[in-house]
């Protein structure tokens, strides 16, 4: 267990990103969803993260209702008025079962300008720590320059910044230059978690490689990963505690069937067409389009498209 920055908040150095069970990606049942989620809670993950848009309310509900505040729970949103924030955590709080919610964030902020525009919305998230309706306030991103407004601001106290071993995903630079911005949000006292170790999936054929690198970034407290089956609990939970991985969980992985998903931000600007070796890629009407019989999984795809909408699930 390690404590999120100056929050007292206390989590395991594993967070159930809870994204991959829901109708985005897998699309689990809701009593599988949840069966899976508890499976990592018997396991000693104590930290779950959600979002507004994931659609998995439900799912941790069902599987938090014997635990309710033994769990931490994140839960994030786009909204940017007073009211509209507001909304979003009486709707998490309901949908949840919960008094409160641990920590709340501003979805995928971009800068110091983006956070200005959210200026009412994190004032409606000061209220609600008073209220105690959270008990932090926080920002995820993509962006390097988001890491470094949100140091300086006193009302964010937690920061959820994507980090991992190629830079998949990031924005506005280099993993080494947005290991320098988590030092420095480190130093100001934020809590830290990242996100997308495993850069959306596309980073799985080097796995143990992707995870060891997100493991020794001291200042990330915890470290955000999707997982969908009780084989990937497992392993993630065997791996993080330095134990060795059962045979039968490698065998189970790898029998996991995968596919390339195109998220529906997808801009249709052809730069992974034209890097896909396969030819498994094509501009669609919306959105690039998936031959998933010639796709390789090879993940050389999304390392070139620019809005890190290319996952593999």
């Amino acid at each position: 267990m390690r404590v999120l920055g100056n929050t007292g908040i206390e989590v395991s150095r594993i967070c159930f990103g809870a994204l991959t069970i829901g109708p985005l990606q897998a699309n689990l049942s809701i009593k599988e969803g949840a069966r899976v989620l508890q499976r990592a809670l018997s396991a000693g993950i104590n930290f779950i993260d959600t979002a507004k848009i994931y659609g998995t309310y439900p799912y941790i509900r069902e599987a938090i209702k014997d635990h309710k505040n033994d769990v931490i729970l994140v839960s994030k949103s786009y909204d940017y008025t007073y009211d509209g924030m507001q909304e979003s955590i009486r709707e998490a709080l309901q949908e949840l079962g919960r008094d409160y919610i641990d920590i709340f964030m501003l979805h995928e902020q971009e800068s110091a300008l983006t956070l200005k525009g959210h200026a009412e919305a994190i004032e409606y998230l000061t209220h609600a720590k008073k209220a105690g309706l959270i008990r932090a306030a926080g920002i995820s991103t993509h962006h390097i320059a988001a890491v470094l407004a949100a140091a300086d601001m006193p009302e964010i106290e937690v920061i959820h910044p994507i980090i991992n071993i190629s830079g998949l995903g990031i924005q506005d630079g280099t993993a080494v230059e947005m290991l320098q911005a988590i030092k420095t949000a480190y130093n100001k006292g934020k809590g830290l978690y990242g996100m997308k170790s495993l850069g959306g999936g596309n980073l799985l054929s080097q796995t143990d490689k992707a995870l060891n690198f997100v493991l020794a970034i001291d200042e990330l407290s915890s470290v955000a990963i999707g997982m969908r089956s009780d084989a990937e609990v497992s392993y993630n939970v065997s791996f993080f505690a330095g134990s060795p991985i059962a045979p039968e969980i490698a065998d189970q992985l790898n029998k996991i069937s995968r596919r390339l998903h195109i998220e529906d931000w997808c801009k249709n600007c052809g730069e992974c067409v034209q890097r896909c070796q396969a030819g498994a890629l094509s501009i669609g009407i919306d959105r690039v389009q998936v031959n998933q019989d010639k796709c390789r999984l090879c993940g050389y795809c999304a390392s070139v498209c620019p809005e890190f909408c290319i996952k593999v699930i």
